[in-house]
């Protein structure tokens, strides 16, 4: 089959558009899926450049991309939810070989059944964003009804998933991305947009419980100042301080996501319901991976970048 592979860690040029041997069903709860589309995800250009070599062990050559939405084709003996024609979509397992390639294997636990209203390429961006969105914010931080919400880069991945999910929940959503996105901000719901090019955060929001951090560094020491007594700081990044927190009397929490096959039906059933859709801003073939890395890499990307493997193009 045509895969993406590595064959060590580095920039863009070590990705290569190659033949690489089809995966087989190997364990029991294996699925085998055609690939339609892979999302493309900083996960997956910061695991091409070794920066995860101490949280993940890969095996070279290695096929990366791991957010995905095809078709079985073949089942392990242990599977019981899924058979060959089903439409899915998952994220994987980041220590196996992903989805940049014409088949890939998964296990069944991180599958499930595609939304129904989404074709392939647009379900293959909502996975692994829209995952970390819903742990982050609802496993993490426990949104309640009403609460006030802080998004930084509401524009990117993840923030343009939080924001529907934390409307979703009737929060009131501010969030931060430079004004040429704000009317996709308020188009997803967000109830104050602020321009972080023009304008400090912290003079604009206030009394806040949860602010989602995907940024780190500097904005999250910043972030601190805009909680409320009892508020909290979800960091997709870095660990927040506990010292810092306790101080505070706030509570900052890490959240690095885990494939779950459950939350992704409940996803798609948000996604069917009308409440929740990805915002795609550009489609590549597979061929063009390095094109698409380095645009991911360069940050800035409003919403998500997806690359087309096999079937229709829509």
């Amino acid at each position: 089959m045509k895969a993406i592979r590595i064959h060590k860690y580095g920039g863009p040029e070590v990705l290569q558009y190659e033949n690489a041997p089809r995966p087989k069903v190997a364990a029991a709860t294996d699925v085998l899926i055609r690939v339609h589309a892979a999302g493309v995800n900083p996960t997956d250009w910061k695991v091409r450049e070794g920066y995860l070599r101490d949280f993940l062990v890969h095996k070279f050559p290695l096929i990366p991309g791991w957010d995905l939405s095809g078709v079985v084709e073949e089942v392990g003996p242990g599977v019981s939810r899924f058979k060959r024609g089903d439409e899915v979509y998952s994220v994987s397992d980041p220590s196996r070989d992903g989805a940049y390639a014409k088949y890939t294997v998964v296990h069944e636990s991180e599958i499930a059944f595609k939304p129904k209203s989404l074709h392939h390429v647009h379900a293959a961006a909502v996975p692994l964003a829209a995952l970390t969105a819903w742990q982050a914010l609802f496993d993490t931080a426990q949104l309640q009804t009403g609460e006030r919400v802080l998004i930084h880069a509401a524009s990117g991945g993840v923030g343009h998933f939080a924001v529907q999910l934390a409307k979703w929940k009737d929060a009131h959503v501010i969030a931060t991305a430079s004004k040429n996105n704000h009317c996709m901000l308020h188009e997803l719901g967000v109830d104050q947009a602020i321009d972080y090019t023009t304008q400090r955060f912290e003079d604009v929001a206030r009394n806040v419980d949860i602010v989602l951090d995907p940024i780190g560094s500097k904005i999250q020491e910043r972030s601190w100042k805009v909680l409320k007594k009892g508020g909290r700081l979800v960091s997709l990044l870095q660990p927040p301080s506990a010292a810092k927190a306790k101080a505070l009397g706030v509570r900052g929490a890490f959240v690095r996501t885990q494939p779950n096959g459950a939350q992704l039906a409940e996803i798609a059933a948000v996604i069917d319901s009308g409440n929740l859709k990805p915002v795609v801003s550009r489609i590549l073939p597979l061929s063009e991976v390095r094109r698409a890395h380095k645009l991911s890499q360069d940050g800035h990307t409003r919403g998500k970048m997806v690359l087309r493997v096999n079937g229709p193009t829509l």
